[in-house]
């Protein structure tokens, strides 16, 4: 190709003239945009698809280089897909091999109107230098003719076309613009979605959770004694502190809750749900004619270490249904209160430290109990509590349930009070 030669010129001329645009590649005419090297525009006029052209891509306010403009390729691959839907379209550009340097879709219309002659400027072309304007190829050059004189010049005036007048935009419609363009949403894809315009700073969450990390190494050293202890008790005070500080579980005393002191027992430590009638049935059949007011829980934790070696060990809990059967365990009690089961009615909180259901479920974990069948309980949606749906049948689902819980409680536990999980 001769090398005054406009690539844009000569894609706008084929298309406006409509002649057969074709591939080719250095073993000859091909079929397929991704395998061709060169856009044969006409007989005489062979161009490499990767020739830039004099098109501005977006944001470029001031060219560099042959990187800031649209190659002959992605001009003419918007073009050939301008009915495509966007998506599509993109998927097209990234099989054709222009992952990135494709022709946006909000600036695919503009492209297409200007190749098929519907506008005839936009700021984004680059204009031609004047001493190197040239006609496409194929189109006769003229000898240049004489100056007409004024008497000419008026019978041209009458006689030919007048040319439309291009429009200037006002200061009305110039604002209009920048407001549609600030509210414009900029298409991407899998690729450059990935690159982040700006560094992210975790260290406030780092400072956050630094001391809670302290506080567990602490806690987790043989022999710690929790924060709660003041430092000048008696040293016998706090090895007896540290021996029985077991974490405590408080449930409902109303007699229609579905865990009562009559089956919590075997429902968190065996794992099977008994309806509390029927336990409490049992318990007097074998003489036990009321439960105690502290029932201890036993519980089996398994722990595996790096090196594989696995560890059994027993943590122990404590079950109360009252205010006062907690006070038996000494003045702090309430700081070893890890679990409040609740059936929805705020009267049971009412002797409590906390008697507010949301300042309550702030300090202890709070544990809503219901059959799973049950319709969603309106009350409770504010109160910060995990649902426990027991099923009124299936039993073999007990053990998944109750697993559930003590997973629950373990994370609340080593994120709230620590110092608990080592009794």
């Amino acid at each position: 190709m001769a090398s005054n030669v406009d690539a844009l010129l000569s894609l706008r001329q084929a298309i406006k003239s409509k002649d057969p645009i074709t591939y080719s590649n250095s073993h000859g005419p091909c079929s397929s945009l991704l395998n061709a090297t060169h856009l044969v525009l006409s007989p005489s006029v062979s161009l490499p698809k990767s020739t830039p052209t004099r098109y501005l891509k977006k944001d470029v306010t001031s060219a560099s280089g042959p990187s800031d403009f649209f190659s002959v390729e992605a001009i003419y691959l918007a073009w050939l897909l301008r009915d495509a839907p966007g998506a599509e379209y993109m998927k097209q550009a990234r099989e054709n091999g222009l992952a990135v340097g494709f022709v946006s879709v909000t600036e695919r219309k503009d492209v297409v109107d200007w190749l098929e002659g519907r506008i005839h400027d936009t700021p984004r072309i680059v204009p031609l230098p004047s001493d190197a304007t040239t006609t496409p190829p194929g189109t006769p050059r003229t000898a240049p003719l004489a100056t007409p004189s004024a008497a000419q010049k008026s019978q041209a005036e009458l006689t030919t076309t007048p040319t439309k007048r291009r429009y200037v935009a006002d200061t009305h419609d110039v604002e209009v613009v920048k407001k549609i363009r600030q509210s414009e949403v900029e298409l991407r894809d899998r690729n450059t979605v990935l690159r982040g315009i700006k560094p992210n700073n975790f260290a406030s969450i780092r400072t956050v959770y630094a001391e809670k990390l302290k506080k567990l190494k602490e806690a987790s050293r043989p022999g710690a004694i929790p924060t709660s202890v003041a430092p000048s008790a008696d040293p016998k005070l706090l090895a007896r502190k540290a021996r029985n500080n077991f974490p405590i579980i408080m449930i409902s005393s109303s007699p229609t809750a579905l865990i009562t002191m009559h089956n919590v027992k075997r429902f968190l430590q065996e794992s099977t749900f008994e309806p509390s009638q029927e336990a409490r049935a049992r318990a007097m059949a074998e003489g036990n004619m009321r439960p105690e007011d502290m029932i201890p829980i036993y519980r089996k934790r398994t722990h595996i270490d790096s090196s594989g070696k696995e560890t059994e060990t027993h943590a122990r809990y404590f079950v109360v249904d009252s205010v006062e059967a907690l006070s038996k365990f000494g003045a702090d009690a309430w700081d070893r209160v890890v679990c409040v089961m609740t059936t929805g009615q705020a009267w049971q909180f009412r002797p409590y430290k906390w008697n507010e259901p949301t300042q309550l479920f702030h300090h202890v974990k709070g544990i809503y109990v219901s059959w799973s069948n049950d319709p969603p309980n309106t009350k409770i949606k504010d109160w910060n509590v995990m649902e426990l749906k027991i099923d009124p049948h299936r039993r073999h689902v007990d053990k998944s349930v109750v697993a559930h819980f003590w997973k629950t409680l373990d994370t609340w536990v080593l994120a709230n009070k620590p110092w608990l999980m080592k009794t």
